[in-house]
């Protein structure tokens, strides 16, 4: 065959021919000058980013007869011989098809011996990760201390499977994926060579889809040179690779701006009938939204823009499309991303996510500068309630007694009020008789809770523990009040602590919720009420009679809690 793919024509033959790994060649280019070489280097990295086309430079460069040079120079006969694959002291060893022990035991064999027509032999094992373990043992020794006459150059897209006794013994550089620009940049130096027309937006649509690889843009834009008739356009681009135009996701996402599920729809379909792929559509209007998201927050990032130009449609939309409804977008589309590996029907699934990005979505209509505003506001709120408790301001909470038709009490607009009166009830009477029996029962009861399937509910309990227990009720003190809001929101929850304790000590307790900063608050309260009623009663010789409420606050709170006030 007298044509010979482009790949092949414009394979990099120097060092500034490897587009985008600056970081490697700079290195291998300053070894080579200072004479500074190893013995053995791993290249890894992603397929097309110019790993075994970087080892025949070096393998040049180091045989070059005008060394130490940053460069080979291409016409002397080692370099020339190189370059075509004839000199015998430079070997390219696919490893996939010679993984075995015999192999590389003939390669360890051969390399004491003095290369005949340059000064280093050159082993590159492209695919080295595919060699057997036992291949790889037999290796081990002759690339930690190989003649001085000899350079192993290995090569690789996966160094995990790579033992890490041979990764040690070498200078490891790992390939990046190339840039869009920097795949543009080299395929019009390609084009202009050649004198074939491509435009630019063919270009990018073409690096785009190569995923990083010089290899895989070259081939596309081979591909499209064949399918093109004189000159490659995008739409011919479009054609080829698959992708999907910039005008197609601008319909589409403004359809979806404006809520018209029948223009989505049809204009998926549109797109389904031309032979898009449904995956490769939701590919693209990732990557079209994440780039809207990008220009909204970094506008002038305008070069790390992955899918879109920057026209007046496109930024029209990204000035009337809310940053939050973005996001949602974006959970939607990656969602459906992972289900459609899994879905028979892509395109049902396809159709579902756009019906959910066109429902009106209420949770996240609320602006930036709202969510900022509410800030504010919180903060101003925040400081005149301190100001209010410095200037001794108290807030007097009701002794009246809710109605007794609704067990726990329900949050208000200004935070939760605890059922008050029906805790002192609870402790006129409590005893730490009935609080122990609870307490002794507590763990229990989480764990026959945790198998009746209530782990929701036994998750509240984790921070909460009964502080006070009457003969029919008891206390659960939370640590944190949303802990208890949330509970006492939830009729099933006292209705399951309280069948669950019956059957563990035959008695049906009601079951009163209070957060820890309130139950320490009534508790107090409940003991000065009682300390208030003792010292009013008579006193002989000098001593306090002993009121029988006081004497069941102490047992239950014990003294240290405690304090006698005489009032006069």
């Amino acid at each position: 065959m007298s044509y010979q793919a482009l790949y092949r024509v414009w394979r990099p033959q120097v060092f500034e021919d490897v587009i985008g790994q600056r970081h490697v060649t700079q290195t291998l280019q300053n070894a080579l000058l200072q004479q500074k070489t190893s013995h053995a280097y791993l290249f890894s990295g992603p397929r097309g980013t110019g790993k075994t086309s970087a080892a025949k430079i070096l393998a040049k460069a180091i045989n070059c007869e005008r060394a130490p040079i940053s460069e080979p120079c291409n016409e002397c006969p080692a370099c020339k011989s190189i370059t075509d694959g004839s000199s015998p002291d430079v070997m390219e060893i696919d490893a996939a098809s010679n993984n075995g022990v015999e192999e590389i035991r003939d390669i360890r064999d051969k390399v004491k011996y003095s290369p005949t027509s340059v000064r280093y032999k050159v082993y590159i094992i492209d695919e080295v990760h595919m060699l057997s373990i036992g291949a790889f043992n037999a290796l081990l020794k002759t690339l930690e201390e190989p003649p001085s006459h000899v350079l192993f150059i290995l090569a690789t897209t996966e160094p995990h499977k790579i033992p890490l006794t041979i990764i040690s013994r070498c200078q490891r550089f790992d390939f990046k994926r190339i840039t869009a620009h920097d795949i543009v940049y080299r395929m019009k130096h390609i084009t202009q060579e050649t004198g074939i027309h491509v435009q630019e937006e063919a270009m990018f649509t073409i690096a785009r889809t190569a995923e990083g690889g010089m290899r895989d843009a070259l081939s596309l834009l081979d591909q499209a040179i064949s399918f093109s008739d004189g000159e490659v356009t995008i739409q011919e681009a479009l054609t080829v690779t698959g992708s999907i135009s910039q005008d197609a996701l601008q319909s589409l996402a403004e359809a979806v701006e404006d809520k018209d599920l029948s223009k989505a729809l049809t204009s998926l379909k549109q797109l389904l009938m031309s032979g898009k792929d449904p995956s490769r559509i939701i590919e693209d209007l990732i990557l079209y939204y994440r780039d809207l998201l990008l220009y909204k927050s970094a506008p002038e990032l305008e070069e790390s823009m992955e899918r879109v130009v920057m026209d007046q449609a496109f930024q029209e939309l990204a000035d009337r499309t809310s940053t939050s409804f973005i996001y949602h977008y974006l959970d939607v589309l990656t969602k459906t991303q992972q289900d459609m590996k899994w879905a028979n029907q892509a395109q049902t699934v396809m159709e579902i996510s756009l019906v959910k990005m066109c429902e009106d979505q209420d949770h996240v209509s609320v602006s930036n500068e709202e969510v900022d505003e509410l800030k504010k506001q919180l903060l101003q709120l925040q400081a005149q309630v301190k100001t209010l408790v410095e200037q001794g301001v108290k807030v007097q909470s009701s002794t009246s007694e809710p109605a007794k038709s609704k067990p726990t009490s329900r949050p208000s607009a200004r935070g939760y009020r605890p059922p008050t009166g029906r805790v002192k009830e609870i402790l006129k009477e409590a005893t730490k008789e009935d609080l122990q029996q609870i307490r002794t029962r507590w763990g229990l009861m989480q764990e026959r809770m945790v198998q009746m399937k209530l782990r929701s509910l036994v998750a509240l309990l984790s921070e909460a523990e009964p502080v006070a227990a009457s003969p029919s009720s008891f206390v659960i003190k939370f640590e944190h009040e949303i802990h208890c809001q949330m509970a006492t929101e939830k009729p099933e929850f006292s209705q399951s602590i309280s069948t669950v304790l019956a059957e563990l000590t035959g008695t049906s307790y009601d079951v009163i919720g209070v957060p820890s900063k309130h139950w320490h608050e009534i508790r107090e309260e409940f003991i000065k009420f009682q300390q208030s009623d003792s010292s009013s009663s008579d006193m002989s010789s000098g001593e306090r009679e002993e009121d029988p409420l006081v004497s069941e606050a102490l047992k239950l709170v014990g003294d240290e809690l405690v304090e006698w006030v005489d009032e006069k």
